[in-house]
């Protein structure tokens, strides 16, 4: 897949398959999308190409309402490319994009940019200013500039719209693997490990604190999680605890883990948390040695778990 982040840049394009949206998450409902994308281009011997935007829309033209996000860019794209998309465009959103009229949208951007020869979008797909645009306007200037327009069936809608919302509540939740369910795969979380209070060390269980690579990513709620841990090109089981620790008084929410069978220093190396399953609630204990206990019937409840391929 070809990632073209320059507008201006981007090639000259051959009987394209277009779809639009932030697809954030890429869960199961979008990735029949992307199926009807790509074989369609297939058909017609043309190019797939998927349309997002950057930063995402909503924190854009909503200045009260900050949406976190599901999958960063670089986790997106990821999963498109296998889905064997072709091209893929990130679009700069910002509000003078958003001022344009419907019209202006379809032609200044959409047919001078990309001169689609198939869109592929919903019947309740919305653009342009005060989003006045809709999908009989684009069929209106698809017979003008040549195009046709291929509806996404209101079921796919309806289920891209419940996975959504049923991901981001399990999420919040702790529910992991009901989130995973809806995605189609684990939920994942990417970061840099940062020094902490080094107090895993004094009970025998050293963490890696992580410091997520995107501020806007959701967490999901506090307490202890079995998890798939990829660092140094390497994969291990582990267990993870987000929260603020109150056994040791701590203030501020952290994310660390316990990395098992692994011993070295990694502060500064990019390391990647898949979510398997919760397995209990953060809670506060009478004291370190009431700590120790737990976090050891905590491992081996968490060592039944297989490591994900």
């Amino acid at each position: 897949m070809q990632i073209h982040r320059n507008i201006n840049q981007i090639p000259h394009f051959e009987k394209a398959v277009i779809t639009i949206g932030t697809f954030d998450g890429v869960h199961l409902g979008h990735a029949q999308i992307m199926h009807q994308l790509v074989e369609t281009a297939k058909a017609i011997n043309g190019q797939s190409v998927v349309i997002t935007f950057f930063p995402h829309p909503r924190n854009v033209v909503s200045a009260d309402h900050t949406i976190q996000i599901l999958t960063t860019q670089e986790e997106k794209y990821q999963i498109l490319e296998n889905l064997h998309v072709d091209h893929l465009i990130e679009v700069p959103f910002d509000k003078h994009f958003a001022e344009q009229t419907p019209e202006e949208y379809i032609t200044n951007f959409l047919v001078h940019n990309f001169k689609p020869r198939i869109i592929i979008t919903g019947y309740d797909h919305r653009f342009g200013k005060n989003r006045a645009g809709d999908y009989k306007l684009l069929e209106t200037y698809g017979t003008k500039h040549n195009f046709s327009v291929k509806e996404i069936p209101a079921e796919v809608l309806e289920h891209i719209t419940i996975s959504s919302t049923l991901i981001r509540e399990a999420l919040k939740s702790g529910n992991v693997k009901k989130a995973a369910e809806n995605l189609g795969y684990a939920y994942t979380l990417a970061g840099v490990v940062v020094e902490g209070n080094k107090m895993g060390r004094t009970i025998g269980f050293p963490t890696a604190n992580i410091q997520p690579d995107n501020q806007d990513k959701l967490i999901p709620a506090n307490g202890v999680y079995v998890v798939k841990v990829q660092v140094m090109n390497k994969s291990y089981l582990g267990m993870m605890n987000i929260g603020i620790r109150p056994t040791v008084n701590g203030k501020n929410r952290t994310i660390e883990v316990n990395i098992f069978d692994f011993d070295q220093d990694i502060y500064g190396e990019k390391i990647k948390v898949s979510f398997i399953d919760r397995i209990r609630d953060e809670k506060k204990f009478d004291g370190l040695d009431a700590l120790k206990n737990q976090l050891k019937a905590d491992e081996i409840q968490s060592k039944q778990y297989q490591l994900i391929p």
